[in-house]
């Protein structure tokens, strides 16, 4: 029996597009549970992130990079390995949706899509994990997509790279379960962030996304925030390869 199986007190962690929305929230509960954050932005800065962390009685560090270029997901780990000597936890929450067509979509923007989502989740993966590995422990959660099971319509792109997020998961979790290392992926649903803005005030997408959610209403960054605290804790020590649902039950219909 785990006397306190969410604390997450001497762990750090690395969360990827931490300036707002989910990464910020995300990175909040970390903090609220124990461990020290290394915030990452690209165009926005994530200084309020930072003074949330720090506020929460935890230290944090801000880090800055463009996950469209192959050489940034290195760069992440080595900082964080240097400014805290250590990484427990890695979430891989940052991404990047754009638009068209499937016969338009251009080629350029389902190459920056795909880096961005998939393969800068795999390198980060890959660095953070070959360090969870030598220290015989870590935590990987993975930000999926209701998209990673459905097609959704005009996002070819995202789609694919949200289908590979899932697959690469349990594909990492099948090798490292047994090295001591925990790979898992949250699937939110539609969740109230600067990103889906548009939908939000859209009265009659609004409602029929809404009508469609069997709990009621939109998701809160808090509601994925709660479940990445469990993945990143001794509380699903036994949970590997899974994509945990955040969805309000979206999906049960």
């Amino acid at each position: 029996m785990i006397a306190t199986p969410f604390d997450l007190q001497g762990r750090v962690a690395l969360v990827t597009g931490a300036a707002a929305g989910m990464g910020a929230a995300i990175s909040a509960a970390l903090a609220a549970a124990g461990a020290d954050v290394a915030c990452h932005g690209n165009a926005r800065p994530t200084d309020h992130t930072r003074e949330t962390v720090e506020q929460l009685g935890r230290r944090a560090c801000q880090l800055q990079g463009d996950l469209a270029d192959s050489e940034v997901p290195r760069q992440l780990i080595d900082a964080t390995l240097d400014a805290f000597g250590q990484l427990d936890i890695l979430v891989n929450n940052a991404g990047l949706n754009l638009r068209s067509p499937a016969v338009t979509f251009d080629d350029a923007d389902w190459n920056r899509v795909i880096e961005v989502n998939l393969g800068s989740v795999f390198r980060l993966c890959k660095r953070a994990g070959a360090h969870m590995i030598a220290q015989g422990s870590g935590k990987i959660i993975n930000i999926a997509s209701l998209l990673s099971f459905q097609g959704g319509v005009t996002v070819p792109a995202y789609a694919a790279a949200k289908g590979g997020v899932a697959q690469l998961t349990k594909a990492l979790a099948n090798e490292w379960a047994p090295l001591g290392v925990n790979v898992n992926a949250i699937a939110p649903g539609y969740i109230r962030t600067d990103l889906t803005q548009a939908l939000q005030q859209d009265g009659a997408r609004n409602r029929a996304i809404v009508d469609r959610i069997p709990a009621g209403r939109w998701g809160d960054p808090a509601d994925v925030a709660g479940a990445v605290v469990f993945l990143a804790s001794s509380a699903s020590a036994y949970v590997h390869g899974h994509v945990l649902v955040v969805d309000g039950g979206w999906m049960s219909r």
